[in-house]
């Protein structure tokens, strides 16, 4: 047995299957290893290796149940915040306020439940990639039998429309090409053969393979089944994507931590405060233990959950505005904090439509306008435009794209299509550009016959008459192949010797600008020449020209690269296409700044640390697998950056989970890579990431915003509960006007704050780091700052009062309306961070802010004077002077804040001036 086919051994006669380097054995051996011929099994052997290797399918992974998963949406220290808020509302008997919180745990849990069922599809895809059914030889006889009983040694036909049952060796192939983009990325069908490559090739590279899920495309072919089910590359990549760890955002990580912390600290804070209040001042600890509830309530911002997700809610709606949906939701802040793109080529950052960007002829290299299929575009030669009547080369090379291909293109809604091969719609879409039309050429110059492509001879040609009934034979193909079967160049008109090194220098300039090099000949041949055969074109042609066609960038997609770069963020391409065009892709795009590309052998030679070296300072790397793109991605995350990646494939779906925000393309991505993504681009445009980038950052400052406003609210309605108790005073608010406050200020104040616009710099900044804390030292600062004046707001007022000789429940509902008139004014201060809110577009620039302010006054009245509230807070209504005492103390906070906030900009001033 060969050693590359070593690892299939035996089992009672009959082979075991392994990963074996198929591709580099002989037909025959492949045929010897599987103890099969090309006349197939029989019925007996197939039902043999059936029972021995299982059906030709992916098996579904265990999964939890649904009462599991829906159980472990609670399993989060935010959601034990909310319950634990629930459980004290409940103890008080205020079950208004205990529905609502167990609301929106519900709400949450549910959202989380139907968002993980849609993530675990994602294996559902790739096993629906799958083909239905399948031509084999058994016995020497072709049936047609379901895809899921194709055994290893079985004879699989293929031929143009096929989706490839398993994994093949090719055995005989007539033209066959197959497009792999699903596997390998390569927007080209890749020409099929049966001759052995080299052991370590890259999967794109392995022409005598036929890979399961891949779609032929032209031409016919049979080989024999060296892999089923999960033993398959696609099979293989389904066990990959099992395997990935979901990472969890920057936020949830973040909100995690701070749940836990919090909760500590209450549960201190409140048992030194029982403690104190029981064994200093020597109250009952009946008592006591009302005013440590009371201190928990306060302390505990159960808005904030149900606030963090509105916000992310909002961000998903504007997202969705700018052709980018969210499938679930805590990415829209991960976006914000992406410091990474890694991008797949074909269909991302380009157009995945071929396109002919130049022409040689014997004289001159022109250069070609226009993208994609769409038949508008201009002829360039020095840079300046031409005609192509006044260049008979030009139109010779035009007329011969056309007559010389079997391809159609038609428009519908505006866009351009390809009927047939991809290659020779780019020809025809040129033609068209030459104003030439199909129709009316094939009419004048009919075909009479012609030699299809086929890989064994690597070209095409067709014979045509002149009206007139002149012939003459039109032969396209690989440009090293034409240019031996040449002896002159020119055309028609004219002939002239074959200059070889002037084309072979042609060649190489093409290549080397990442185009596709495809050559165009002609013979005349006499009026009774009807058909064609090997012969008539082996030699003697005349050389007229050289395409160069490529896959171009996205216009868009140069400036959102641009854009991602000067907000901080890098893009690397990662893509399964060759080197040469992929760095000629990266030079276009201005990625890599013409640095080497980086191949995946060199990945495969690399460790974990040398790896983590080569991604972060490298932007190009070709002939990536699977596991390529899931090892960069794991490199990338190991030195701190938040990844997101793009792909369209298959081949990019263990990535794209495994990433922090996996992005899908919507038109041309595949099921599997949707589903496994957390974004999908309805456009197919990489410039709606960088807008979806914007967005992200936006929600984040909003949430800050939010966090920053809830936190000195409930640390001031805090610090005033223990400053009563560590006295031995009376509460100034009691629990359940707490909860009334905190409830109606996160509904309406807070949440005005989700729907804030992009402040100016958003994409001028870098990244936020992985490990930045959600609570920086300024937002610790402004925390303590802003909760000491609510402190000496409220307790003051409540004191002030009573003093006085007010009644217990006067000083308290002025003690309320003076906490809610403090969050009221303190709301203006939040809507910028540093800047000034002292001027128009800060106090009266928000419609939410100031429909939010409208229904909080409304409330707080509702509060004061209606006695259903009056019986439920023990609230009652207070004189004029009450009011003036709660609105004048209430916007101190506001000037103070706005003091604070110029010191700040002057100290930063100094600080970089």
């Amino acid at each position: 047995m060969n050693k590359v086919a070593a690892k299939s051994t035996e089992l009672s006669g009959v082979p075991i299957q392994q990963d074996g380097a198929w591709h580099a054995l002989p037909a025959d051996q492949a045929l010897e290893d599987f103890q099969t011929s090309p006349q197939g099994l029989d019925a007996e052997q197939a039902s043999e290796r059936l029972a021995q290797y299982g059906p030709n399918r992916l098996d579904p992974p265990r999964r939890r149940g649904p009462l599991i998963r829906f159980l472990s949406q609670f399993n989060n220290v935010l959601i034990y915040v909310l319950l634990l808020a629930a459980l004290v509302t409940a103890a008080l008997a205020h079950w208004v306020d205990t529905s609502v919180i167990l609301a929106v745990v519900v709400i949450n849990a549910i959202i989380g439940f139907v968002q993980e069922g849609r993530a675990e599809s994602a294996l559902e895809a790739i096993r629906n990639m799958l083909s239905l059914a399948a031509i084999v030889e058994r016995a020497g006889r072709k049936i047609e039998i379901p895809a899921e009983d194709v055994v290893p040694g079985d004879i699989i036909h293929l031929q143009s429309g096929d989706k490839v049952p398993a994994d093949l060796r090719l055995i005989r192939v007539k033209g066959l090409q197959i497009q792999e983009a699903i596997l390998t990325g390569e927007s080209v069908p890749v020409d099929k053969a049966v001759s052995p490559v080299a052991e370590d090739a890259a999967l794109g590279d392995r022409f005598s393979m036929a890979y399961s899920g891949t779609m032929v495309t032209h031409g016919q072919g049979c080989g024999v089944v060296v892999a089923t089910g999960a033993k398959t590359e696609i099979g293989r990549i389904s066990a990959l994507l099992s395997e990935v760890t979901t990472l969890t955002t920057p936020l949830l990580r973040q909100m995690s931590t701070f749940g836990r912390k919090l909760s500590a600290a209450i549960m201190a804070v409140a048992f030194v405060t029982f403690a104190i209040g029981v064994w200093v001042h020597g109250r009952g600890a009946a008592d006591m233990f009302v005013g440590a509830v009371a201190l928990a309530v306060a302390a505990i911002p159960e808005g904030l959950p149900a606030i963090m997700t509105i916000a992310l809610a909002t961000g998903v709606q504007r997202m969705a505005a700018r052709r980018a949906i969210i499938r679930r939701l805590p990415v829209v802040e991960a976006l914000g904090s992406v410091s990474v793109i890694c991008s797949d080529k074909t269909g991302t950052l380009t157009r995945n439509e071929m396109t002919v960007q130049s022409l040689a002829t014997g004289k001159h290299l022109y250069a070609v306008t226009g993208t994609g299929y769409r038949p508008e575009g201009a002829f360039e030669l020095d840079g300046k435009p031409v005609k192509p009547d006044d260049h008979p080369g030009l139109t010779e090379m035009a007329r011969g794209a056309l007559l010389c291909s079997d391809a159609g293109l038609h428009e519908s809604d505006g866009q351009w299509s390809v009927d047939g091969d991809p290659t020779e719609g780019a020809l025809v879409a040129l033609a068209m550009k030459a104003e030439l039309e199909p129709g009316t050429e094939n009419r004048q110059l009919p075909r009479h016959d012609v030699i299809p492509f086929e890989s064994e001879h690597r070209f095409m040609a067709t014979l045509h008459h002149h009206a007139e009934g002149h012939g003459f034979i039109y032969v396209k193909g690989a440009p090293e192949r034409i240019l031996a079967m040449c002896n002159s160049q020119g055309g028609p008109d004219y002939q002239e010797v074959l200059d070889r090194p002037y084309w072979e220098a042609r060649m190489q300039e093409m290549a080397e600008n990442g185009q596709r090099v495809l050559a165009l000949a002609f013979r005349p041949t006499h009026n009774g020449h009807h058909q064609l055969v090997f012969d008539d074109v082996k030699q003697d042609l005349v050389l007229i020209g050289l395409y160069g066609l490529v896959d171009p960038p996205r216009d868009e997609a140069i400036a959102a690269v641009a854009k991602c770069r000067a907000a901080g963020i890098a893009v690397k391409m990662i893509t399964g296409d060759h080197a040469i065009t992929a760095g000629a892709i990266a030079r276009q795009l201005g990625l890599g700044d013409g640095e080497p590309v980086v191949s995946g052998h060199e990945l495969d030679g690399l460790d974990d640390d040398a790896l983590r070296a080569v991604a972060q300072k490298s932007h190009v790397f070709a002939r990536t697998s699977p596991e390529h793109k899931l090892r960069l991605v794991k490199a990338l995350q190991a030195e701190g950056h938040v990844v997101a990646m793009t792909g369209d494939g298959v081949n990019d779906a263990p990535a794209l989970k495994r990433a922090d925000v996996g992005v899908a393309m919507g038109q041309k991505g595949n099921e599997a890579a949707k589903e496994a993504a957390e974004m999908v681009l309805v456009d197919d445009n990489f410039a709606s990431i960088a807008a979806a980038v914007e967005e992200g950052r936006t929600v984040y400052d909003n949430l800050v915003k939010s966090i920053l406003f809830i936190l000195p609210s409930s640390g001031g309605e805090a610090l005033t509960i223990v400053m009563a108790l560590a006295l031995g005073q009376l509460l100034p608010i009691t629990a359940p006007q707490i909860l009334w406050v905190n409830m109606i200020t996160a509904v309406t104040l807070a949440l005005a704050l989700a729907f804030e616009p992009a402040e100016d710099n958003v994409m001028k900044r870098q990244p936020r780091r992985r490990d930045a804390p959600l609570l920086s030292g300024f937002l610790i600062w402004r925390t303590i700052f802003v909760s000491l004046i609510l402190v000496a707001g409220v307790y003051g007022v409540f004191v002030w009062f009573q003093n006085r000789g007010a009644d217990l429940e006067v000083s308290r509902t002025v003690a309320v309306n003076t906490l809610v008139m403090f969050e009221l004014f303190y709301l203006f201060n939040a809507r910028f961070l540093t800047a000034s809110a002292f001027n128009r577009q800060g106090l009266l620039g928000s419609r939410a802010v100031l429909i939010a302010v409208a229904l909080v006054v409304l409330f707080q009245l509702i509060y004061t004077y209606a006695p259903p509230m009056q019986y439920l807070f023990e609230s009652v209504a207070i004189p004029p002077l009450g009011w003036a005492m709660a609105v004048g103390v209430g916007f101190s906070v506001f000037v103070l804040v706005e003091i604070e906030k110029a010191c700040l900009r002057h100290w930063q001033k100094r600080k970089t001036g």
